[in-house]
């Protein structure tokens, strides 16, 4: 049974950074998400794959994937969650860049054409990472069928996959923390 509270607690605890930041948008930004703290946390990642097993009960897939580094222990931690309760589905890892040996290939895993997959990321702010994902494994010949933030920081990336015609939720919000969004640019 997922427990938001307790994962909100965890992402002050360990994640939650104030000061001066330039996020991988190129923003400027106040305060910090550092997801890596909490997805490499036994409990943290625990609690944001029970989430999104729960948060993702009304969607049909078969597979779970991000991009390589930031997705792949939450694509290990609802993999493990799934076994547990007997739920069949498989990772996707995939590569910023081609591999340079053996297949070169940017998708890891057994992804097959045709499958449905969810993409995961840990903070989404723009939704680029996300989106490379996306195009990616639709490129392989997979349907995307959702984006899922662990944090949406509401920065436009739910915008931007909307634009995409992929849907988008989160976890959390920056709002679970007190905190307001910038207004639009």
């Amino acid at each position: 049974m997922f427990d938001r509270d307790a994962l909100i607690k965890v992402f002050q605890e360990r994640a939650l950074k104030f000061g001066d930041f330039t996020l991988v948008s190129g923003k400027k930004s106040s305060y910090y998400l550092d997801g890596k703290q909490v997805m490499l946390h036994a409990q943290g990642l625990r609690l944001v794959s029970e989430g999104l097993l729960d948060l993702l009960s009304d969607v049909e897939f078969d597979a779970i994937g991000g991009m390589s580094i930031g997705a792949d222990p939450i694509i290990g931690g609802v993999l493990t969650v799934a076994a547990e309760q007997n739920r069949e589905m498989i990772g996707v890892m995939v590569r910023k860049e081609a591999k340079g040996h053996g297949t070169q290939k940017f998708i890891e895993g057994p992804l097959e054409p045709g499958m449905k997959v969810v993409v995961v990321d840990d903070v989404v702010t723009t939704g680029g990472s996300s989106l490379d994902a996306a195009k990616r494994i639709q490129d392989f010949g997979a349907e995307v069928v959702e984006v899922v933030g662990i944090v949406d920081r509401m920065q436009g990336g739910a915008e931007n996959f909307a634009k995409h015609n992929l849907p988008f939720r989160s976890l959390l919000s920056i709002l679970d923390f007190g905190i307001e969004p910038p207004a639009a640019e």
